[in-house]
């Protein structure tokens, strides 16, 4: 792909960082990509390996956004502001991408609605049209006039095609600091933190205070608050590191009669200082955050709350909640409250493994790719444009001309536990607002897959059998719970399964759906289900079965038979256009199994899925309100009175 990333950092570098990080990664992966900067250099930011185009700078005093400054403070003029309009829409003329990324924009940076207008618009011009992507970090400062609010969500829904958050809805989801309405909700794609640090070896021994505060002037406050602490508690060992935003003289009268080596200018090898340091003090912005989560090391957080900034102080809160900082107010920062802050977390216990995924840079570029239906090349791929869709398009495009939807699902098989594999799979289905039914195996669900679904709202559990063994006769196809045993054990059996399910899984992941294993059921079962506490069933298409909704898979991917990778990808294509003409009502239901991909079917599946939801024909299906949440209710009370039944009667 051609990736162009915009952003304009207007206070401190954070925003500059995190784009720089993801034109990178994008650039790593194969990409090729230019990042348009429109606020004032800075050094510190990496800039090796970036194709760059610098916009005349803008920046503004203090926290006043509104008024835009030109690098030496006079106000910026209405020419200056032309020329950066005619140069983005120059350069987005000239590259030509595949996707466009505004930092930021249109959540914030209204002073500069109109240059980011006239790049989306210029764009959104190009045939083929790119995506048009937004990406924010992972909390926002929402104004607080609504139609201010309702205006970013209208240009969401107009202009965009998603909203990539660059946080982990563990440790703070988006609507905690927007208000996300509905249509933006469905476009909202969490990557996880961007992190491009360094990694740092863990310190054999941990010593001293690491004093950090941003990168420019608005941590003027606690470096003079440091700074005192320094003087008075030599003893602690201080290092005080002012970003080189503060100006010389306010940094000469800061550091008077502090011994040589104690206060200096931010360097390039933080991180590997903070994986040494005993107690780190800090404001709390974004990459600050991802730097404290990366070493482990022990905070004092000092959040930044000039004007009407949030930002901070939430994500500090976030990180305190988790044991992971303890938070001190600018309002409370003194030089007293600074050390007492200090000692009492270099008391405390160190925190334990966070579980904060901070994999974003990575996981922005597959999501990027998936919404695009490309990736690096893979044998037997189908790339999204090839003709080979054709055949698709031509049988979407009748249902289309008479009004109609295809309804779409997707079923993946076997799962058990977290793992990459799994998580590219969510990912994948992340990436493009597909629900996904993931049918677990009970006896082999281990605790880590909850903790992944966690943060997978878009998920839902079907119950995979009990514990996926054939029963089946030498010879005979393979089924657990075939007609090769009596029937109350497979009764008890699938019984059990909901139950395990039930208790290793939070309750609202899983769904009382049934999924066989091999997707074979004997009949005698099947009328049993809905007994149990089963509303729905998932194999391949069969008859209906009285209290129970069917969701069935039309299409398997894989070459069981043969090499176990990808089939024919035209046979395949072909049948799924065969089966929206014979019966477009029923759902196209794709089936994969995460565990056993290879390249080509992760490509061949990226594809497909990209190409699919891209068609005005295709209707996702709601999980939940397929299979009845009026039943699952009905369901539930029945398989507890059923299996208490099964309990007393052995």
């Amino acid at each position: 792909m051609r990736v162009l990333i915009a952003v304009t950092h207007l206070l401190g570098a954070g925003h500059l960082t995190r784009a720089a990080a993801l034109a990178r990664a994008f650039a790593a992966a194969g990409h090729e990509t230019l990042l348009v900067s429109g606020g004032v250099p800075a050094p510190m930011v990496r800039r090796d390996g970036l194709r760059l185009v610098q916009l005349p700078p803008l920046r503004i005093a203090g926290t006043e956004f509104s008024t835009l400054l030109e690098p030496d403070g006079r106000p910026a003029e209405s020419a200056l502001l032309a020329r950066r309009s005619a140069l983005m829409i120059e350069t987005v003329t000239a590259f030509g991408p595949d996707a466009v990324i505004t930092e930021l924009f249109p959540f914030g940076r209204r002073a500069l609605a109109h240059e980011f207008l006239a790049l989306v618009d210029a764009a959104r011009a190009g045939r083929p049209r790119p995506l048009v992507l937004a990406s924010v970090r992972d909390i926002l400062v929402a104004s607080t006039k609504p139609a201010r609010i309702a205006e970013a969500h209208a240009r969401v829904a107009d202009l965009y095609d998603a909203v990539l958050v660059h946080g982990d809805p563990a440790l703070v989801p988006l609507d905690t600091s927007w208000p996300v309405d509905a249509a933006t909700a469905a476009k909202v794609r969490y990557t996880g933190y961007v992190d491009e640090g360094t990694v740092a070896p863990p310190a054999t021994r941990r010593a001293g205070v690491l004093v950090a505060a941003g990168s420019g002037p608005a941590g003027l406050v606690l470096l003079g608050a440091a700074a005192e602490a320094a003087r008075q508690r030599p003893d602690l060992g201080w290092r005080i590191l002012a970003g080189h935003g503060v100006p010389e003289a306010a940094l000469s009268g800061i550091g008077r009669e502090l011994p040589p080596g104690v206060l200096g200018r931010a360097r390039p090898d933080y991180r590997a200082l903070l994986a040494g340091a005993a107690v780190s003090v800090s404001q709390c912005g974004y990459n600050t955050a991802i730097d404290l989560l990366a070493t482990g090391t022990p905070a004092v957080l000092v959040p930044f709350e000039a004007g009407v900034e949030t930002e901070q102080r939430l994500r500090a809160a976030c990180l305190a909640a988790r044991g992971l900082a303890r938070v001190l107010p600018e309002s409370e920062l003194t030089a007293q409250t600074l050390v007492q802050a200090v000692e009492a977390q270099a008391a405390a216990p160190v925190p334990g493994p966070h579980g904060i995924d901070i994999a974003g840079a990575r996981r922005t570029v597959e999501l990027v790719e998936s919404l695009h239906g490309v990736g690096p090349a893979r044998r037997g791929s189908v790339p999204a444009t090839d003709p080979a869709f054709a055949v698709i398009d031509r049988a979407l495009d009748s249902v289309a001309a008479r009004g109609g939807r295809v309804p779409l699902f997707w079923r993946d098989d076997d799962a058990i536990a977290a793992s990459p594999k799994l998580d590219r799979l969510v990912g994948l289905a992340e990436a493009h607002g597909i629900p996904l039914l993931l049918a677990a195996i009970p006896s082999g669900i281990e605790p880590s897959l909850q903790r992944r679904l966690e943060t997978a709202p878009g998920v839902r559990v079907a119950i995979h059998g009990l514990a996926h063994s054939n029963h089946a006769r030498p010879g005979e196809k393979p089924a657990e719970f075939g007609a090769h045993r009596p029937l109350d054990i497979r009764i008890a059996e699938a019984a059990a399964g909901l139950r395990i399910a039930r208790a290793r899984l939070a309750e609202a992941t899983v769904l009382p759906v049934f999924v066989p294993p091999w997707n074979r059921l004997a009949p005698d079962l099947a009328a049993a289900l809905p007994d149990l506490g089963y509303c729905g069933l998932s194999a391949v298409p069969g008859p209906p079965v009285p209290g129970l909704r069917r969701l069935d898979a039309t299409l398997d991917p894989i070459d069981w038979r043969g090499t176990r990778s990808l089939r024919d990808p035209e046979a395949l294509l072909t049948g799924v256009a065969d089966a929206i003409v014979r019966a477009p009502e029923q759902p196209v239901g794709l089936l994969t199994h995460h565990r056993v991909h290879d390249d080509a079917l992760w490509s061949f599946v990226a594809a497909l899925i990209a190409h699919l939801v891209r068609h005005p024909a295709i209707q996702l299906l709601d999980l939940r309100e397929h299979f009845g949440v009026a039943a699952m209710d009905m369901g539930l009370k029945a398989s507890k009175s059923r299996v208490s039944q099964i309990a007393r009667t052995g």
